[in-house]
């Protein structure tokens, strides 16, 4: 008797090594040579080949225009910062969220694209089609941060141009301010330029921080797809960057407190409450 036994009735009897079931060593070394393939690609490689064109039609000049997007599923969070702001295995995919025309520079957030009003599209047609000078189209096979910087920046100013909501402003302004931090993690820490994007940064933060106060105040949430209590959290790391001690820890007592806040939010809370207390002791003992 063995496994494949009564199999012989099937004409299939000459199937009785059990041992051949499993071809280890086959298939290990075709494991290894695939993992091997993908350890040999560059960031660079590997970041093009979740990308694909897809067409988009502007709501404001109605041409059509190309922009790169990520696939979905196809990168993994490997972590977050403080402010939430996702950190993925080899590339960052948050350089790909604008979606802007190359044509009249009408740009947003992928969130917003395409839901403008009649007299939004007339002003932002006025205001930045009639003088916008276009729009070099990426010729390389990735957005550098350079130019993922440059499409953020289009994308605030079509945000102020058409009066959108201080939420949408923000949330701007905010994953704006990721996208720079990005490329400063890329530089020495040292350089000129390094400190000159921390600036440029820290000022994103400001705007996303006064801008999601008032949109607390004047919308209803979601406020970018974010309900209040996570809104409050982000906003309690925007002030701890930007010194505001006690505003942070307000904000936090609030999120930590409130019954609707959900456990993994919560020890977040509580360890980002620590890291303020630190800073706040450390800045104490300088004085």
């Amino acid at each position: 008797m063995g496994l494949f036994s009564g199999m012989d009735k099937f004409g299939l009897g000459k199937y009785k090594d059990t041992s051949s079931i499993i071809e280890e060593n086959k298939v290990t070394s075709a494991y290894n040579k695939v993992e091997s393939e993908v350890n040999q690609k560059t960031p660079e490689e590997r970041e093009s080949e979740v990308l694909f064109d897809k067409r988009f039609t502007c709501p404001v000049c109605d041409m059509s225009f190309v922009a790169k997007c990520v696939r979905a599923g196809k990168i993994k969070i490997v972590d977050k910062d403080m402010d939430l702001r996702p950190i993925y295995e080899f590339m960052d995919p948050l350089k790909y969220d604008v979606i802007a025309c190359d044509k009249c520079g009408y740009s947003s957030l992928s969130r917003y694209f395409g839901k403008l009003s009649s007299r939004q599209i007339k002003t932002i047609h006025e205001q930045v089609g009639m003088s916008f000078r276009g729009l070099d189209s990426c010729t390389d096979d990735i957005y550098s941060y350079d130019y993922a910087i440059t499409r953020y920046k289009l994308a605030l100013i079509c945000s102020m141009v058409k009066q959108a909501k201080n939420g949408e402003r923000a949330y701007t302004c905010l994953k704006l301010a990721w996208v720079i931090r990005g490329k400063r993690l890329t530089l020495d820490p040292q350089s000129e330029e390094f400190k000159e994007l921390y600036k440029d940064e820290l000022e994103c933060v400001q705007n996303a921080y006064e801008g999601f106060v008032r949109a607390i105040s004047s919308e209803q949430f979601p406020i970018a797809g974010m309900d209040e209590n996570t809104l409050k959290y982000v906003l309690s790391d925007l002030a701890r960057r930007l010194k505001k001690h006690d505003e942070a820890i307000k904000l936090l007592g609030d999120v930590i407190t409130s019954r609707t806040t959900n456990n993994r939010l919560k020890e977040e809370a509580l360890k980002l409450k620590e890291i303020i207390k630190e800073e706040v002791n450390k800045k104490s003992a300088f004085r």
